[in-house]
């Protein structure tokens, strides 16, 4: 259950499937050139490889455990964080005059891969601390920012936002728990909340909480919720601990996968907290958070997907099992054609997903902000949804050993079927790509980006390599996204949320396929010595993964009929 970070696949689409010389052109990334990315990427590849996943089968089996009012986390987990903060791998993009290393998001999408891929259950907690510092930072007094973002920044101190009750999940309308105004500039918050990604532990000295309250006489709904810093431990004037704040874990749930993370049910009894941003804009400010953490959750698909590329990858070539087709009766499976197309399945649509997630980041890292917001939830979605559907693959590959957990396949798959679910499920990720990325602008971010994708097919017709069978499933690719993109912005409301998941799918499967076409090819101007494999790959996906658009168009040109139609008391039964 090794596991060896794809530094060569990282590397190569930093190169060539997002505009990184542009990045390095920005004053602010003056300091960043190719030598420091490539050291960054090869000393994260070692960290992950040696420190971190060796933490992962022992997380999956002894999760972590409540004892008391504390968290005590899975065996093994403490010295692998401490690692990683005396590395300062946290620091990684965050901007240098806050304290940070001051690298682009796209390098820190590819570390952060890296990391994930070690152990996802651990690469949690740097996760949620990075999301809660920037909400502190961008929306929070100067005071609040004074005492907790440096040492957030640095994982000296985590953190973990608290959204979640019984009766409030996607829709955080009816939060119940309560704000009151104590009069000194603190607030006392009680209330219950679940799903609390490491909400406790001991690996930080202190954990910083950003809690949604809603205070008395504030209007009802998502209108009237605040957002609060509730900290686990007091912080003197010298910069001390103090006291223990008035809140602490009351359950950990039993989880599919991710047993390493602990989710926490978490209760407030009148603990102390400040206000962060306006009175009754506390989703406002929670958005910060949530949207890298949900480009970050796509990357999380991604990296298990390729942790479980690599187990079935390595079983196939040591299974004996059959004679292959053209080989002898000591050969592998990874020798039989089916076995074979699975492995080329897997690859090509991570690195379709990886791709797209690495371009999200771009788009920040330039300041195409209307870029990044509209690749957002695909990165998320695709991202998440490949990476279940490789680890899926990754059991059939090992057959009935899959089914079992001593291979680790089956954790892969247990893992990677969270990430389509937290951070606001693919569902919503639809609704929001097409209700506000694409219907508010009127299409705007989606068709300056189908002008360049159209360019990216422009030289496809145009390359001197046999990009034939890619050029024309992109010509059609973009056929089908035009259609469909014209199909929702004039859809009323009932149809442009039944045909959001398709929609979403379309796009994730026409981006993803470019941008490998765009890899390729610079590959291929600059005489990478990879850039074959990575043609291979974009020819696999015009003729296997592409095509799969013209499927997804004719349900969005149905409707929602398609799914109305059958009387709804008959779900149950014909």
């Amino acid at each position: 259950m090794s596991f060896t970070p794809p530094v060569n696949a990282i590397q190569f689409l930093l190169n060539y499937a997002v505009d990184f010389d542009a990045i390095t052109a920005l004053p602010k990334f003056a300091d960043t050139n190719a030598e420091l990315v490539g050291d960054v990427l090869n000393g994260a590849s070692v960290f992950a490889r040696d420190v971190w996943a060796p933490t992962n089968w022992d997380g999956d089996q002894n999760p972590a455990r409540l004892n008391g009012r504390d968290v005590k986390p899975s065996p093994g987990f403490k010295a692998a964080y401490e690692g990683f903060v005396e590395a300062g791998w946290q620091t990684l993009s965050v901007p240098a005059d806050i304290g940070g290393m001051g690298l682009p998001s796209v390098v820190s999408v590819g570390v952060n891969e890296m990391l994930y891929g070690a152990n996802m259950a651990l690469g949690l907690c740097p996760m949620l601390s990075s999301s809660a510092a920037k909400a502190i930072e961008a929306h929070a007094s100067d005071t609040l920012k004074d005492i907790y973002v440096g040492k957030m920044i640095n994982g000296e101190w985590s953190g973990a936002m608290c959204l979640t009750e019984p009766q409030a999940g996607s829709d955080l309308g009816p939060v119940r728990t309560k704000a009151e105004d104590n009069g000194d500039g603190t607030y006392s918050i009680s209330g219950q909340k679940i799903y609390i990604t490491w909400g406790d532990h001991d690996m930080a000295d202190n954990i910083i909480h950003l809690v949604l309250a809603r205070l008395p006489e504030s209007p009802d709904g998502s209108r009237g919720i605040s957002l609060f810093l509730c900290p686990k431990y007091f912080v003197n004037a010298d910069g001390s601990l103090g006291a223990r704040n008035d809140f602490s874990p009351i359950g950990l749930e039993h989880k599919l996968g991710i047993h390493g993370s602990p989710t926490c049910v978490m209760e407030f009894n009148g603990a102390k907290g400040w206000l962060v941003g306006e009175v009754n804009r506390g989703l406002t400010c929670m958005f910060t958070m949530m949207n890298e953490a949900r480009l970050f959750v796509g990357v999380q698909g991604v990296a298990i997907g390729e942790r479980a590329y690599q187990a079935a990858l390595q079983y196939a070539h040591e299974r004996v099992q059959g004679r292959p087709i053209d080989g002898g009766k000591t050969d592998p499976i990874v020798h039989h054609p089916d076995v074979r197309r699975n492995l080329i399945d897997m690859k090509t649509r991570l690195m379709g997903a990886r791709a797209i997630a690495m371009a999200t980041a771009a788009a920040d890292d330039l300041g195409d902000h209307k870029r990044a917001a509209l690749l957002t939830p695909i990165a998320k979605s695709y991202g998440s949804d490949m990476g279940v559907l490789a680890a899926s693959t990754g059991v059939q590959i090992h057959g009935g050993m899959g089914f079992v957990e001593e291979t680790g396949a089956a954790q892969h798959y247990r893992d990677a079927r969270i990430a389509p679910i937290y951070e606001g499920t693919n569902g919503i990720q639809a609704i929001d790509l097409v209700g506000r990325k694409l219907r508010r602008d009127g299409g705007e971010a989606m068709t300056e980006l189908i002008a360049e994708i159209r360019t990216i097919k422009d030289l496809a017709v145009k390359s001197s390599s046999d990009m034939s069978s890619c050029a024309a499933a992109l010509t059609q690719g973009l056929e089908s996204l035009s259609e469909a993109t014209q199909i929702v912005l004039k859809a009323d409301e009932k149809d442009a949320l039944a045909i959001a998941t398709p929609y979403l799918n379309l796009c994730g499967h026409i981006v993803s396929g470019a941008l490998l076409m765009k890899a390729a090819m610079g590959g291929q101007k600059a005489n990478d010595p990879l850039a074959e494999n990575m043609m291979q790959l974009a020819r696999y996906h015009a003729v296997s993964i592409m095509p799969l658009a013209s499927a997804q168009l004719g349900f969005i040109q149905a409707g929602a009929k398609s799914l109305f139609s059958f009387p709804l008391l008959q779900l149950a039964d014909l």
